[in-house]
């Protein structure tokens, strides 16, 4: 009989029992305020349908006592025999203060443990390949680990960086960027982000979500009884209605629907579930606020009450929960109806 796999998850700090518990695999290792977690006990996992881990890797072994002069002897002998060759190699940290102390070292060490690696053919520029991470939890420890490319994040750490632009009206221009880049491929986006597409923005102001879309060539209403700052106030693509998010509803129905309000999740996700069922919109990206305990429970509690609600109606879906890097206390959502 095979060994159950051990998994390397990497996580927001401070989010390490959340992953453990959506994952229900064995904790091994789960140090608060670390940004990762080992577990095992679970045959498989698919990395999409877990919302906390920012990164999924099959581990295989560990170094606990790198020397300081000769750390790439002992690191090329941990490798497994298996996988024999690898598509890519990542050399990661904790995404903690400590853990970017170690940043300068990995980027120094990467090209010459690549040429160790390709000189003895493991390492191959072949994206289907699994590929091989190297993670620091300190400087005198590393964990062998590798992912599949189906059942992963192409991040490195795991984590999807995008662009402030300097005219956004607030940082969160940044959190729906990187769930476009998380939940869409380059091709849907170029599919269901059009010039010219509408767009809903409800809890909008001052309106960093609202331009994201307007930088993608949507037309957005802008639903907020606070006002749209800087470049989006007054831009001709939006329209501004100081409405209440909750009870607005549009004459037509839309392409997009964004909401980002300060508000307890199950309220939030009745909202989205009437949308939808009305057909008010094809899609949608919104968040939830997730309380301190029982964040798990309540976001499943969300979760399935929409797809309950739409199941019910016979409507056909998409539906996937991810904590976004830029999120804190909240996931994102990203809805959106089949045809």
């Amino acid at each position: 009989m095979n060994p159950l796999p051990s998994w390397l998850i990497y996580c927001r700090p401070g989010f390490e029992r959340d992953c453990v518990e959506e994952t229900q695999a064995k904790p091994v290792e789960t140090t608060a305020d670390s940004g990762f977690v080992v577990l095992q006990g679970k045959s498989k996992l698919a990395y999409r349908q877990l919302t906390f881990a920012r990164q999924l890797l099959t581990l295989h072994g560990e170094v606990n006592e790198l020397p300081e002069r000769d750390r790439l002897s002992p690191l090329l002998a941990a490798i497994p025999a298996s996988p024999e060759k690898f598509g890519a190699l990542y050399l990661e940290v904790p995404d903690t203060n400590e853990g970017k102390t170690l940043s300068g070292f990995t980027k120094r060490f990467q090209p010459l443990l690549e040429e160790a690696l390709r000189n003895e053919s493991r390492l191959v520029d072949e994206p289907t390949l699994p590929r091989l991470h190297i993670f620091f939890p300190d400087e005198r420890r590393a964990l062998i680990a590798s992912s599949d490319p189906h059942n992963s994040s192409a991040a490195l750490n795991g984590i999807q960086r995008v662009s402030m632009v300097s005219d956004a009206p607030s940082r969160s221009y940044l959190k729906l960027a990187e769930a476009f880049e998380v939940f869409l491929d380059k091709k849907e986006q170029a599919l269901w982000l059009k010039p010219g597409m509408t767009a809903i923005d409800l809890g909008a102001a001052p309106g960093g979500w609202t331009w994201q879309l307007v930088q993608r060539g949507l037309k957005v209403i802008a639903v907020d009884n606070g006002p749209l700052k800087g470049a989006a106030a007054g831009h001709p693509s939006i329209r501004h209605l100081r409405e209440d998010g909750f009870r607005f509803r549009p004459q037509r129905p839309v392409d997009w629907l964004v909401c980002d309000m300060v508000e307890q999740p199950q309220r939030v996700a009745e909202l989205m579930t009437e949308w939808f069922v009305g057909g008010m919109t094809q899609r949608a990206i919104f968040n939830l606020k997730l309380p301190m305990k029982k964040r798990v429970a309540a976001l499943q509690e969300a979760l399935n009450s929409i797809r309950t609600a739409l199941n019910n109606k016979g409507v056909r879906y998409q539906l996937e929960a991810r904590q976004l890097y830029h999120d804190r206390e909240e996931v994102t959502i990203y809805l959106a109806r089949k045809r």
